[in-house]
This record gives C-alpha cells, sequence and structure tokens, in this order.
C-alpha cells in the first residue's frame, strides 16, 4: 500500500482535503496552525494511505509543527506526494511545490479555492500550470468535496509517474557547492534523498538536515564548505545570505510559471473580506468588538440558550432517570450499598456535571462558528500590539483560544509559534485560559449567587484569566525571553459561510471530549469519592463529617479559611478537582447529597457568601491545571522543572489574588 504526504501552505484547506479523500474526520479550523503534528488515514479507494502532515510555507522549518515535516523528510519513507495550492495565492504557493518537485517524489497537485481566486479576478489554466511543471493538476474544492473524487484516482495511479527531480540551476558558486557537498554524502544519505536536494536544504540553513548530515560528515567541514558556498555566493551576487539567493532563483522561476499560466483581470465581486476587515481589524474598534462578541456569545450560554436547556436535563436527570433507575434496583433485590452507590454517587456526581452539558455544547457551536468563518485570525491580529507590549506576537493569543475550549489542545497549538522561549511562555499560561471544564462551576455558582448577572461574573473570569496571563507574560519576558527577537507571521483566510455539516461535526468533535471524560474520570472520580464519603476511620457508613473525604478535606481548610471557603467540603472539592475541573461540582454534589441542582444552589447559598462564591471561581480558575493539561505540558516542554514551574506558579497566583479579592472585598464591605 502505497504511502502518500499531503503538504500544503497553512489554511489552504489541506485537512478539508484529507477528510474527503479518506472519509475520517479531522478538526477543520479556518486559520493557520490547526494541524500540528502528522495524521493518517486511508484513501476511499483503499489505493494507499494519507498523511496529514502541518501546513508549512516552506521545508526549511520555522516552527516546532514545521519541523515535524521537515523531519518528515529525512527520517520517513513515503511514495508520493500531494500537494494542495491555493489558486487565490499562487505565487506564494508554489514556493513550496518547488522544494518538493526537487525533491524528486511522484507529485499531484490539488489547485483549492479557484472561486476565490475567480473572485479576484484570477484565471488559473490548469492544463498550462500541469505542463509549466510537468505535474498532473486537478481543480478541487476542498470544502465541498468537488474535484476530489478525480484526485483520488490520479492518486491510484501515483505510482506509474516517472518523475525526475526538478534541476533548477543556482549560479557557478551555488552549484560548485553542491556538488562538493555531494560528494561528502555517504551511502546511508544517497538510499533515501537525491544528493542535490539535501544539499539545497543544507544551504538553506535547514537545522534538522544540519544535523542529518553532521552524524556523517564532520561539524568542522560541513561549516567550512558552508562559509565557503557562502562567501562566494554574496561576491557573485551580491546578496545577504545563501537562503536569499535560493529564494531569488526560485521566484524568477515562479514568476515564469505565473506568466504561462495565470491570466489576471478585474474582480468579478466586491471584496467582502477587505470591506470587513476594515472594521473588525481596526486599530480603535477591533478589541471592543472581540469583547463584544465574546460577551454576547456567554449571553447566549448562560441566559438566552443555556440555562434553560441546563434546567431542562437536570429535571430529567433528579425525576424520571433517577425514579427509574431506584425502581430497577429494588426489582432485582440490589443491595442499600449498591443503591447508594448508584443514586448517591454515579447519578449525583456524573448526572450533576452532565446537566451542564448544553452550555457546553452551545458555548463550542458560537465558538466553531467564529474559528470557521475566519474571524478568529483576525483576533490574533488585533491582539498583536498588546501581546508584542507583554514580550509575545498575537500568534501566541490563537492557543490561548483553544484553550478556552481545552487547555491540552490549546498547549499543542503552541508548536506554531517559532520562537522556542515564547512557544515556552505560552505554553506555561494558556492553562490560565479558562477552559469548558471550569464551566460548570461557573454555572453553580452564578446560578445560586448571581442569577441576575450571570453573563457579566462568567465574562469577567475569562476577562481575568486573560489579563493574568498577559500580565505574567510581562513578567516572565522580562526573565525568560529576554532580548529575544520575535517574528509574527499569520494567515488570514478570507471570510466564508460556515458549512453546517462541518459546524455541527466541529462542535461536536470539542464536546464528544467532555462526555468522555464523563464517562471515565468523573464516573471513577464519582466512585471513589463516593467511598471516602462512605467510609472513615471508624469504619463504614459513618457520617459525612466522620469520613476519610472528611479528613483530606480538612487538612486544606484552614489555609482556605482566609479566603472565605475554610471549610473541609470546599477543600475536599479543590483537591479533587485536579483530576478534572468538572470533579469539583461532582464532589459538591456527592457531599452535600442534595437531589437537584437547585437543591444545591439552596444549599451552598448557606455554605458561601456572594463575595466567597465568586473568590470561589477565581480560585478553580487559576490554581494548578488538571492531571491531562499537567501531563501535556510534561510532553511538550520535555522537562519536569517547567512542569513543577505550571503548577507552583498557578497555586501561588490562585492563592494571592483570591486572599486579595477577598479580603478587599470586606473591607469594602461586600
Amino acid at each position: 500500500m502505497m504511502n502518500l504526504a499531503l503538504l500544503g501552505n497553512p489554511n489552504t484547506g489541506k485537512t478539508s482535503l484529507f477528510n474527503n479523500l479518506t472519509g475520517s474526520y479531522e478538526y477543520v479550523g479556518n486559520w493557520s496552525g490547526v494541524t500540528v503534528e502528522k495524521k493518517i488515514g486511508t484513501l476511499k479507494n483503499k489505493a494507499g494511505q494519507l498523511i496529514d502532515l502541518p501546513g508549512i510555507y516552506t521545508l526549511n522549518p520555522l516552527s516546532k509543527d514545521e519541523g515535524v515535516v521537515s523531519n518528515f523528510f529525512i527520517h520517513d519513507s513515503f511514495d508520493g506526494i500531494v500537494n494542495i495550492v491555493d489558486a487565490s495565492q499562487l505565487e506564494r504557493n508554489l514556493n513550496l511545490t518547488i522544494q518538493l518537485l526537487e525533491f524528486g517524489k511522484p507529485l499531484v497537485i490539488g489547485l483549492n479555492m479557484n472561486d476565490v481566486a475567480k473572485n479576484r479576478g484570477i484565471y488559473v489554466d490548469e492544463q498550462k500550470l500541469s505542463t509549466a511543471l510537468h505535474v498532473p493538476v486537478t481543480s478541487i474544492i476542498a470544502r465541498t468535496g468537488k474535484g476530489c473524487s478525480l484526485l483520488r484516482d490520479q492518486l491510484a495511479n501515483l505510482q506509474t509517474i516517472e518523475q525526475q527531480p526538478l534541476i533548477l540551476h543556482y549560479g557557478a558558486a551555488l552549484e560548485k557547492g553542491i556538488e562538493a557537498l555531494s560528494k561528502l554524502m555517504p551511502k546511508q544519505a544517497a538510499n533515501h534523498f537525491p544528493h542535490r536536494w539535501l544539499a539545497l536544504q543544507f544551504f538553506e540553513s535547514n537545522q534538522n538536515v544540519q544535523d542529518f548530515l553532521a552524524a556523517f560528515i564532520s561539524t568542522e567541514t560541513l561549516k567550512a564548505l558552508y562559509e565557503e558556498t557562502e562567501q562566494a555566493v554574496q561576491k557573485g551576487h551580491g546578496v545577504n545570505s545563501l537562503s536569499q539567493w535560493i529564494y531569488t532563483v526560485r521566484r524568477t522561476y515562479i514568476d515564469s510559471i505565473i506568466e504561462q499560466a495565470v491570466d489576471r483581470q478585474s474582480a468579478h465581486s466586491t471584496n467582502w473580506t477587505d470591506r470587513i476587515d476594515a472594521v473588525v481589524t481596526n486599530k480603535v474598534l477591533g478589541l471592543p468588538i472581540f469583547l463584544l462578541c465574546m460577551l454576547l456569545l456567554f449571553k447566549l450560554t448562560f441566559d438566552w440558550l443555556g440555562t434553560p436547556l441546563s434546567d431542562a436535563l437536570d429535571s430529567f436527570f433528579s425525576g424520571p432517570l433517577t425514579n427509574w433507575l431506584s425502581w430497577i434496583l429494588t426489582s432485582i433485590g440490589a443491595s442499600s450499598f449498591i443503591q447508594a452507590l448508584v443514586l448517591n454517587g454515579i447519578i449525583s456526581g456524573v448526572g450533576g456535571v452532565l446537566v451542564f452539558m448544553p452550555q457546553i455544547f452551545i458555548l463550542f457551536f458560537f465558538i466553531s462558528l467564529l474559528e470557521d468563518s475566519g474571524y478568529m485570525a483576525r483576533v490574533a491580529l488585533v491582539m498583536d500590539k498588546v501581546m508584542e507590549s507583554v514580550g509575545l506576537n498575537g500568534k501566541a493569543f490563537i492557543p490561548m483560544i483553544i484553550g478556552f475550549g481545552c487547555n491540552v489542545p490549546g498547549i499543542m497549538a503552541a508548536r506554531t509559534i517559532e520562537q522556542p522561549k515564547e512557544r515556552l511562555l505560552t505554553i506555561l499560561l494558556t492553562p490560565l485560559m479558562s477552559c469548558s471544564a471550569r464551566l460548570p462551576v461557573y454555572a453553580l455558582f452564578v446560578g445560586a449567587f448571581f442569577v441576575q448577572y450571570q453573563t457579566i461574573i462568567v465574562f469577567s473570569l475569562y476577562l481575568l484569566g486573560i489579563v493574568m496571563a498577559l500580565l505574567l507574560a510581562k513578567l516572565f519576558s522580562m526573565t525568560i525571553l529576554k532580548e529575544e527577537q520575535s517574528l509574527f507571521v499569520i494567515e488570514l483566510p478570507p471570510y466564508r459561510l460556515p458549512q453546517s455539516k462541518a459546524l455541527f461535526r466541529s462542535t461536536w468533535d470539542k464536546g464528544k471530549g467532555f462526555i468522555r471524560k464523563a464517562g471515565t474520570f468523573i464516573f471513577g472520580g464519582s466512585v471513589i469519592i463516593w467511598l471516602l464519603t462512605y467510609a472513615g476511620p471508624h469504619g463504614l457508613n459513618v457520617q459525612m463529617d466522620d469520613s476519610f473525604l472528611a479528613l483530606v478535606g480538612g487538612f486544606a481548610a484552614p489555609l482556605l479559611a482566609p479566603l472565605g471557603f475554610g471549610t473541609w467540603q470546599a477543600g475536599a472539592a479543590l483537591i479533587t478537582g485536579f483530576l478534572a475541573k468538572e470533579v469539583v461540582v461532582s464532589s459538591m454534589n456527592i457531599i452535600y447529597h442534595v437531589p437537584n441542582v437547585d437543591s444545591l444552589q439552596g444549599l451552598m447559598a448557606t455554605q458561601f457568601t456572594p463575595l466567597a462564591a465568586f473568590t470561589f471561581m477565581v480560585f478553580v480558575l487559576l490554581y494548578i491545571p488538571c492531571l491531562a493539561t499537567v501531563g501535556t505540558i510534561r510532553k511538550e516542554t520535555g522537562s519536569a522543572k517547567w512542569t513543577y514551574f505550571s503548577i507552583i506558579y498557578a497555586l501561588v497566583l490562585a492563592y494571592v489574588l483570591s486572599f486579595v479579592i477577598y479580603q478587599g472585598g470586606k473591607l469594602l464591605g461586600f
């Protein structure tokens, strides 16, 4: 079975094409950086496997996700390449195409977004483009699947294509360097790559290639050859660097292809993208518009749609479902222990979290809507000035936005950031973004204490997470990011009307993780928590205050007293929340043992003051990341030191800020 690599620039529809060719579903976002590692699927016609690689502009990696592609070319074996090209941005896209052609593997081009190109007055003749590049070119619309079946048929015959590597002449000086390096290359390299491609990647300063060659050729020899060749090229062509000269030669060749295959005319329709951008990316209006969108999103999530649906689901769990399970357990003669475990442990714990499922799915739906429309990429641009002032750039805000859904993919999305220290800082700060797992905690407390101001309170918590991240970015950038030059490159896609099927699949893809956790972490956690309330040092079926859970929570209670919630119940809920933030709600449902959310909220009103309730939500927002997030930080940083740092600084920040809010609020009379 063939292994085919799918490659293209960011935001060219690569993942949409992958889904159409394989029949699988991967998350599609109308911005760059969606694919941060390779994904593999089988073509619908069973002709081979398709490997979806991160979007890149060049094979010379700048960021960690681009390094995935470079390492793939060096270390993995594959039979051909599917290169998706944006017809509306042909000049830029062909820079990668030329590098792929120089590699020499059989290649087929999927010419995407012809409809967008025509609206801009750009007409690409696919036959002429195919003739100029000497490879098959097929017009497609990846979002709708148009042309994808024809492209799939071409891939089935890819192995029959005899394709020689593209040979561009780079001038006598560089050609001499290429020849000299080729003679030094060992057989191990010769068996895997064309010598010429490997030499060009070396002279373009591809770090992965340089490291690979250093395993066979001495570093001193490589350095001397590089410096000698660079000096000769600079002298002969008057350029600053080898990579600049290589780009110039390729650009000249691309210009000749464009001249043959592209006809430019007046645009047929108004460029609505530019008109909308003039407003939403405006220096003055851009940020207020983003905040207004977020406020409207929370209004829909809590006041207008989410709360009524959650109330209806809560009525089902506490009424028909509980009664039905109770009848079944009694009918089969289940023991009182089993009945208590199921009704007071599992139903209270898992059901107490699932009642907030409508609000979470509504939130994900509107986030997906903003992503698929192309607006979220503009948010990164709008935030660039703000981020730059604290030592980052707008691209770092993308992982943070993704973190609103779940911190784990948000941290993984930091791979798209080019500078290592900025990437590290983004990883450390993304857990401060209020993920969907915290939403049930907010919904529980705002429903009990802030019914008239639910939207404002929740919005303020999300905003607080962003503000804290920015302030800490400024603090940390004065130390761990000191004197590092920032680079901001982001793709601004055209605005598009999201397709309903893709929109609902994107929402489900985000939300199913919440349901999966309900059946794993939260289910298991609820059982353990209930058992800890059922047993104590003096035996089984003890009073709640004499249970093991009360003992565990009691250790934390004195530390939490200055924050306004110094009870063992609050301490136990926060400790168990390390598994997953939703477990905070599960714990409270089990501890307070009430039939429904309304009853729990009524009981909590006697245990917390409004000020203490707000402080508790702030603490949940900021304190240690959940177990899955900690594991992802460890994996992405490769450092135990930074993982421990992420836990410690978050805990200190949560405690200090909660202390200031509660004690300051008391002084002000709240």
